[in-house]
């Protein structure tokens, strides 16, 4: 890394004063005749960054990728180029982009892809100085304790997300199709199961739960409504603690005294019909979206994004998850590739786009007026999707930015209320909470966890 090195002279009097604002004015002439930037950034030289992101690729993300990269050229000399790994390919394809010697800048990061564990391994650049160096907005806005979770054996590999989310966890299911004798109650997996085979007697034709190559989430449910905390901090795993317990344990699914039931439970649904039997080869990741399942399992971040994509449905969703705790600010996060040739350029470009209106507007929603559009509602600026079929907001969830993010025009009605419950129900130290800034070392078990089954 190249030092940086600020002239900064006290002088007393007007002529020396006078001479050193003029000097000022020539250095920033200079520099933008060179191309370069103030701050030690150099950004002289044309480069394309490239970053990796974990999602389905929008048909209209062409479009966005042009009007950004004209703003991202003015701006900062440089284009962006984004690689997808699609959801039905993300659990094998991820790792390897790591192991490969691929060379690239940057890529989405999350507990849930094992940051702590690619860290460790090398995958990351340490961005120690680099970070505050080149993202100095951001960085002072980053709390000691996101700060801490973005550390590994002593170094930062990550910037945390600026914006908060939860645990919960729990069925986005339709209300609109047939549902005869059905009391709509939602609130664990044996209320899950009656709608289940409601939507089978009564639907023809659809899948009561949409499950893919990617997994069910079924049991991912099943031990959060438990009140399970996956150590790792990563849903789809095998450790496991009890939050409740003072001298905690790790131990296995298949350990679990209530694994059984779960076993039971799953297999009751294979036989009822409620998802194909060739759904773990099924690569669709949009059968409830695209009207093929009535219910899938997730966040209420996508019970969000699902609402308005298909208003007309009136969506459902609810928390099955016992402990709830606010997810690690490294649940969503960017790394700068141990790879990239251009890692000062690449945080300059997360700067700006989360903390530059402009520039966060036209990464993240895209073009105004065509993938959406600013909306005022009780006098409160509220985005509103356009042409939902073509384009989507960014897959970079990690670059969603208090005062930058707005609340979508359309969000279901209750969200808030969610949200306000979640945030007076969560308590620092108490449960789960306390161990979100823990990270367990399974380097020298590596093999073995790589071999071990996850829960489906």
């Amino acid at each position: 890394m190249k030092k940086l090195f600020y002239v900064r002279g006290w002088f007393y009097t007007a002529v020396f004063l006078s001479l050193s604002l003029a000097l000022t004015g020539c250095t920033k002439k200079a520099l933008a005749q060179s191309g370069g930037s103030e701050g030690g950034l150099d950004t002289s030289k044309r480069v394309e960054l490239v970053l990796y992101l974990i999602s389905d690729e929008p048909a209209g993300q062409r479009d966005i990728n042009e009007n950004f990269n004209k703003l991202l050229l003015e701006k900062l000399n440089c284009t962006l180029k984004i690689n997808w790994i699609g959801w039905a390919e993300y659990a094998n394809k991820y790792p390897l982009l790591f192991s490969s010697g691929e060379v690239f800048d940057m890529a989405y990061a999350a507990t849930w892809l094992n940051f702590a564990t690619l860290a460790q391994k090398g995958a990351f650049k340490n961005i120690d100085e680099l970070f505050p160096a080149y993202a100095p907005k951001n960085y002072a806005r980053q709390s000691k304790t996101a700060l801490q979770q973005a550390t590994i054996d002593g170094h930062l590999y990550a910037i945390p997300t600026l914006l908060p989310t939860y645990s919960a966890y729990g069925p986005i299911y339709r209300m609109d199709i047939n549902l005869p004798g059905w009391d709509g109650k939602m609130d664990n997996l044996a209320d899950m199961e009656k709608y289940l085979q409601i939507v089978k007697d009564n639907n023809p034709g659809m899948e009561p739960i949409q499950i893919y190559s990617i997994g069910s989430g079924i049991g991912d449910l099943f031990l959060m409504e438990n009140g399970i905390y996956f150590i790792k901090g990563s849903t789809n795993d095998f450790l496991f603690i009890d939050p409740t317990q003072a001298n905690p344990k790790l131990f296995t699914w298949w350990e679990y005294e209530k694994t059984p039931e779960f076993l039971a439970m799953v297999n009751r649904w294979n036989q009822a019909g409620y998802f194909s039997k060739s759904a773990l080869s099924d690569t669709d990741s949009e059968k409830l979206r695209n009207g093929k399942a009535a219910l899938r399992i997730h966040n209420i971040d996508s019970w969000e994004g699902d609402y308005q994509m298909r208003p007309e449905w009136g969506l459902r969703w609810n928390n099955f998850t016992k402990d709830l705790s606010n997810m690690a600010f490294t649940q969503d996060a960017l790394v700068i590739s141990s790879t990239s040739k251009n890692p000062e350029r690449a945080l300059a470009f997360y700067e700006l786009i989360t903390s530059d209106p402009e520039a966060h507007r036209a990464f993240f929603y895209g073009i105004e007026g065509q993938s959406y559009e600013i909306q005022v509602v009780d006098g409160v600026e509220r985005v509103r999707g356009l042409n939902t079929d073509r384009y989507s907001s960014s897959a970079l969830w990690a670059a969603r930015t208090k005062g930058l993010t707005l609340q979508n025009v359309g969000s279901p009605p209750d969200l808030q209320d969610f949200k306000d419950r979640f945030d007076a129900a969560i308590k620092d130290g108490v449960n789960s909470q306390k161990f979100r800034s823990f990270t367990i070392d399974t380097s020298s078990i590596e093999t073995l966890c790589a071999i071990c089954p996850k829960i489906c």
